[in-house]
């Protein structure tokens, strides 16, 4: 089973996404911060990083560096409803997805699903 460590400082839209994740048969961990989401990163093993860019104390752009240090095979997604730090994110970390908001819940899972070579294809109401 994936594992997905979620870094989303807007309390509704990272309970939606952790619930949809989960029902799409993945196991989420999820935080309100990037500094949160540290000690997980540190300690646990995840398959994916999703986080949000725009967040208060760490941003997911710093979030995402110290994961790649921390644990090069974790994968990283960032979300996020600015534009122009969409720049910013793919330069930083060149490997990882951007997915801007809005997006269709469908459009994550498939991506995520992309990641990971999955055969099957979730489908969410």
């Amino acid at each position: 089973m994936v594992r997905i460590l979620l870094a989303e400082d807007d309390d509704s839209m990272r309970a939606y996404l952790a619930r949809a994740l989960e029902r799409s048969g993945y196991e989420v961990v999820s935080v309100a911060t990037g500094v949160e989401a540290v000690p997980y990163i540190d300690s646990d093993r995840f398959d994916l990083l999703l986080t949000d860019i725009v967040m208060p104390e760490m941003d997911g752009i710093e979030l995402a560096q110290h994961a790649a240090a921390v644990a090069p095979d974790m994968r990283i997604m960032f979300i996020t409803g600015f534009a122009a730090v969409t720049l910013k994110a793919g330069k930083a970390v060149p490997q990882a997805k951007v997915l801007s908001k809005p997006f269709h819940l469908r459009e994550l899972v498939l991506e995520i699903e992309r990641l990971f070579g999955s055969a099957t294809i979730s489908e969410l109401n």
